[in-house]
């Protein structure tokens, strides 16, 4: 999969299926399983490091998360998201981070978070050779202005404006995530570049979820974008407590397990 390729498939009939994915082992899983990209998401601080918000992830974080995941990968499109602070300053900081994710991660385009206001920023990118993915709707890193995380954005000419901005600024595909579906449907119908939905209804022409989430390993996690689509979680833990148990009672490690 190829920035063009993937630009390209709005035209036809399938849609776009994106996941996260953070290490090398899930990479490889999603890759074989055929996704069409992965995104190396800031949604890490809060699945893998623990944090409530994505805002502590760092640009070393990210690039060592997307090195991992772009070793993992043979076929999907791998999309890295770019952490707060890493871009909000200027085009040159943004060119500059975007330039080093790129270069020692491996990885075939960035994403960040903004439509008018980042459109210089977006432009600055994609002259300098760098594929951009923007994100509209609910932005995790302006979770302190907009009140939290998970709230709806429900202003319609904002959202409108911001994403024919990105598309114009050289975006070559969107996010949309927590707003209205009669919004994204609108959105998907007036852009030429592919919209991504995630918590934004069945218009958008390809569709992302974090992968610890679609796997059911995220516990009490029920938004109501989500379908977790297996419970690895309760198998996992149904597989470590037997093999405690195995352990203390003898009956693991077996004859079977041992060498002569």
């Amino acid at each position: 999969m190829t920035v063009p390729r993937f630009t390209g498939a709005k035209s036809k009939t399938t849609k776009l299926a994106v996941l996260t994915a953070y290490d090398f082992t899930w990479a490889g899983i999603f890759d074989a399983a055929g996704v069409d990209a992965i995104l190396v998401g800031d949604s890490v601080g809060m699945v893998v490091q623990g944090h409530p918000t994505t805002l502590p992830v760092t640009l070393d974080e990210i690039i060592y998360h997307a090195k991992l995941v772009v070793r993992g990968t043979r076929r999907a499109l791998v999309v890295v998201d770019m952490p707060f602070m890493s871009y909000q300053v200027g085009p040159r900081q943004a060119v500059r981070n975007a330039g080093r994710i790129l270069k020692e991660s491996g990885a075939s385009a960035v994403k960040l978070e903004g439509g008018e206001a980042m459109a210089e920023t977006i432009r600055a990118l994609t002259v300098a050779g760098i594929p951009v993915m923007a994100h509209e709707g609910m932005k995790p890193q302006s979770v302190h202005s907009v009140g939290g995380m998970g709230k709806i954005q429900r202003q319609e000419d904002s959202l409108l404006r911001d994403a024919r901005a990105a598309e114009q600024a050289g975006a070559f595909s969107i996010v949309l995530e927590l707003i209205p579906q009669a919004i994204a449907a609108r959105i998907t119908r007036e852009l030429a570049i592919p919209t991504i939905g995630i918590g934004a209804g069945p218009a958008c022409d390809g569709q992302v979820l974090v992968g610890y989430d679609m796997l059911g390993l995220t516990g009490d996690f029920y938004p109501r974008f989500l379908k977790k689509f297996t419970d690895l979680r309760a198998e996992a833990i149904r597989a470590a407590s037997q093999y405690a148990a195995e352990v203390r009672n003898g009956s693991f490690p077996g004859p079977e397990h041992a060498h002569d």
